[in-house]
């Protein structure tokens, strides 16, 4: 039988709408990510993902000695309302949803951007985004951090209250697993912690009475997450089934939320980033599609907004095309496929359904430990979550390491064909020119100029006598300090004046002992560091590990600092965000054999140099100084140049193997000859194993 038109068919089902698309992005100053966020949106992008550079999200203004070489390197620099204007200059805020990964200062951030739709004549109840907001995680993971955790939980609680009120299409919470994941969290850490950290949220803006209690159920339908998807794809979407299992519980039991549409697990998706290799990085791609699968396929866990990583990201900042392949991926599964025409393709599996039961059941029995801890706040600040988080990574570093769990192009099918990709790994990144940071600091000192200081002096003192009362809600305070001008800095600095600063526990010292069998790498190194030690004379080989500047991903130089401790060094690791001078004088006090800096931000042709300088000027420049993170070869070999003993970048895996090479060279430092022949000095790489993997 024919129709009309050609052979008959059955009709094509019916077509659910696409997930919100998006590309997390954000570099140099505001001026290039407005250009660069108005050719996404062109391209299809259907919702903005804004990156804040570190001085943004750590309340610094560009000119802080802590700024110095971070300035538009991870993100866009916004250090007061000119730059807000200039990031969304042509673009109608009223009708963009934009997500903001922003957490310390989150309050200052959403404030900005309300002032600036308010001058583009939006109103601002229909506004629609999301703030991240979870502080929490950031004393877990990316560093972020900048007050203590009570206060901190209160400027997240007196968000979501004022969007309450003033914001209804406003997401003022983002419960951030993601980066848990990227911590080393296992799946059932991952849910257990982001749910707990949900509850810690919801109890403290129901316990605050900011919020009339008939309007909780508002505060829970507004509450959405942002998750990891890995590439064990199956494990990864019963993950989602259980978030959404677990969290219809909670906020029926907990929190008596009758109505099933506020109770829906709400998330958006970026897929991992830490399986993401410089090692034959062409696999990153298939990569991202598998895990990108994994929150798309099954309409039962299928997320509400997905951004992808690039391809590249393992080897430095991703280029405008890198970005645009992402961006291609989603559509090409979204328009091309027939993946949103059916329903739940797993509903019934009793192999899914066995999984999801399994992760329910492990994590109700993390979320009982945390629950017996006092809640995540006090579990943070006795560092045991932390040191779960260390463990669960070096568990996942030494299967790795033992072949156990296996990485293509990594530890196994490395054999390669030269990849066109990389042909020129040097422009096979985007590189941001030093002049942005300049330019920013001229805007900034322009900015301060042309305002009104009585006006800024009275709005900061509005904000900390606000500050200093506990029943009144910052947001308003906020809001005068940004249509005053105060910048970023400013505002946090006067937050910090109340509050005061904190110092995460890094959770090293509480990670396990790995043992070290006969005749295995461990016990060789272990043996090479004593034997230096004693022909140098001293008890034990003494490593200072330092992140200098405002990068605050620090999973990786943990496990440095765990292996090093394991191979009889002592380990000195006083956490993140440290100066040049900083480490430069504990190098020294400490009479350290070796100095370990890592960076992941781009900020090592400023801070490196620096802290070789600092270290001549002391006496100490025969101290090896050995560099770890995202460094492209151009600037490994340069740094190398400089006097940088080694450079390590995520190309390499063994961390054990580092340690060695860490004990030669001192060795060399010392005139004693290398420990094993293969780490002569005639043969050495400039790129050996990473300090932050």
């Amino acid at each position: 039988m024919t129709k009309p038109n050609g052979p008959w068919r059955s009709p094509r089902p019916a077509r659910e709408r696409p997930w919100l698309m998006r590309t997390y992005a954000g570099h140099s100053s505001a001026k290039e990510s407005n250009a660069l966020y108005r050719k996404n949106l062109a391209k299809g992008q259907t919702g903005l993902s804004v990156a804040f550079d570190l001085p943004t999200q750590m309340g610094y203004d560009a000119d802080h000695v802590l700024a110095r070489g971070e300035v538009g390197r991870v993100g866009v620099p916004v250090g007061h309302l000119g730059d807000m204007r200039a990031l969304f200059d042509g673009i109608p805020l009223e009708q963009t949803n934009t997500s903001m990964t922003i957490n310390a200062t989150a309050m200052w951030l959403l404030a900005l951007y309300q002032v600036a739709a308010e001058e583009q004549g939006a109103d601002i109840a229909k506004l629609t985004g999301t703030t991240q907001n979870d502080i929490i995680k950031e004393y877990l993971s990316r560093g972020t951090y900048v007050f203590p955790p009570g206060p901190s939980v209160r400027l997240t609680t007196d968000v979501i209250a004022y969007t309450v009120a003033r914001m209804p299409k406003w997401n003022p919470v983002n419960v951030c697993s993601y980066h848990l994941q990227e911590a080393g969290a296992t799946p059932v850490q991952e849910i257990a912690y982001a749910l707990c950290t949900a509850m810690t949220v919801l109890d403290a803006v129901r316990d605050g009475g900011q919020v009339p209690p008939e309007r909780m159920g508002e505060v829970v339908g507004r509450i959405s997450f942002f998750v990891n998807a890995g590439v064990r794809f199956v494990e990864e979407m019963c993950k989602m089934r259980a978030f959404a299992r677990l969290w219809d519980t909670i906020t029926r039991e907990r929190y008596q939320i009758a109505d099933p549409a506020r109770r829906r697990f709400r998330y958006g998706v970026q897929v991992n980033s830490l399986g993401l290799t410089e090692a034959q990085p062409e696999n990153n791609v298939q990569r991202i599609v598998l895990e990108m699968l994994a929150v798309t396929l099954s309409s039962g866990a299928r997320a509400r907004a997905v951004q992808l990583p690039a391809w590249n990201e393992a080897l430095g900042l991703p280029r405008p095309w890198d970005q645009q392949w992402g961006l291609r991926i989603q559509q090409v599964l979204a328009y091309e496929s027939d993946l949103l025409e059916y329903g739940d393709l797993f509903d019934g599996s009793p192999v899914v359904e066995a999984k999801t039961a399994e992760l329910v059941a492990g994590a109700e029995a993390e979320i009982a430990v945390v629950a017996e801890l006092g809640g995540m706040v006090p579990a943070v600040e006795s560092g045991y979550l932390k040191a779960q988080l260390v463990t669960s990574h070096a568990a996942r570093r030494a299967r790795i390491e033992s072949g156990e769990e296996k990485v293509v192009g990594v530890n196994c099918f490395q054999a390669t064909e030269p990849s066109p990709l990389t042909a020129d790994t040097d422009a096979a990144v985007h590189h941001v020119d030093p002049a942005y940071e300049l330019a920013v600091l001229a805007d900034l000192a322009e900015w301060r100029t042309r305002r009104d200081d009585a006006q800024v002096a009275a709005a900061l003192d509005g904000l900390r006598a606000d500050a200093n009362r506990q029943d009144v809600n910052l947001m308003d305070a906020t809001l005068a300090c940004a249509r005053a001008g105060v910048t970023t800095g400013e505002w946090a600095f006067a937050l910090r004046e109340v509050f005061g600063e904190y110092r995460a526990p890094t959770g090293v010292g509480s990670a396990p002992v790995a043992p070290a069998g006969p005749g295995g790498e461990l016990a060789a190194v272990r043996e090479a560091a004593l034997a230096t030690a004693a022909e140098i004379g001293v008890g034990r080989l003494r490593l200072l590990l330092g992140k200098p500047g405002l990068d605050g991903h620090s999973n990786g130089i943990e496990q440095i600092a765990v292996r090093a401790r394991d191979a009889g060094f002592e380990v000195i690791y006083q956490g993140i965000r440290l100066t040049p001078a900083q480490i430069v004088a504990a190098a020294v006090a400490e009479d350290v054999q070796c100095v370990g800096l890592s960076i992941l931000s781009g900020g090592h042709a400023e801070l490196v140099p620096d802290v070789l300088r600092r270290l001549r000027e002391a006496g100490a420049g025969d101290i090896p100084v050995v560099v770890g993170g995202i460094i492209p070869p151009a600037d490994a070999q340069a740094l190398c140049f400089q006097g940088v003993a080694a450079v390590f970048t995520p190309r390499d895996f063994d961390i054990t193997a580092i340690i060695g090479r860490i004990v030669d060279e001192i060795r060399l430092a010392h005139k004693l000859q290398p420990w094993s022949a293969s780490h002569a000095v005639a043969t050495r790489p400039t790129s050996a194993t990473t300090i932050e993997g």
